[in-house]
């Protein structure tokens, strides 16, 4: 499922971010790690990012645009999707989970390099962590399949909006 060949500038990554080990607060990893890429349009790159952090700066910056997937503490009802389209670190929720200083680091690093992509976020509203578990609670694991469709269509509207610069 993970591609990593050599990446075209015009490709999408679709990255899922969170500790696996901590429950629902690995919610963008089980994202990545049950999804069925066949859905998808060609030429879309899936990467486990676990809890990466700068490790990710040169996936990240070698595609035109990214969709991250991870877990938020935000106080909303567990299971809440919501789509951001930050594009400082500031605009990243401050309730993100547990690796939010690590994304909020690498959003400046790449905006000051001048490498920064298009950025979508995905998050799924969590209530708690727990550590040494890989179960997802029942809202959060309803979350994760009801996100594939909304990720597969944003993609689609990326690549028109693409195709009409082109064009």
């Amino acid at each position: 499922m993970t591609n990593f060949s050599l990446f075209d500038e015009n490709d999408i990554l679709i990255l899922g971010i969170g500790n696996y080990l901590m429950g629902d607060e690995g919610a963008g990893v089980h994202f990545i790690k049950n999804l069925d890429d066949s859905f998808f349009p060609p030429h879309i790159s899936f990467i486990d990012g676990g809890t990466g952090g700068f490790t990710l700066i040169p996936f990240i910056e070698n595609h035109q645009t990214v969709i991250m997937v991870d877990a938020t503490r935000d106080g909303k009802k567990p299971g809440s999707i919501t789509l951001l389209n930050p594009r400082f670190s500031n605009d990243f929720p401050i309730s993100l989970s547990g690796h939010n200083f690590g994304l909020k680091d690498m959003m400046d690093i790449m905006s000051l390099q001048g490498t920064l992509p298009e950025m979508y976020l995905f998050t799924i509203s969590i209530d708690k962590i727990e550590p040494m578990n890989i179960e997802l609670s029942p809202e959060v694991e309803k979350a994760i399949r009801e996100i594939t469709p909304m990720i597969i269509d944003l993609v689609l509207k990326i690549r028109k909006k693409q195709k009409q610069k082109i064009d």
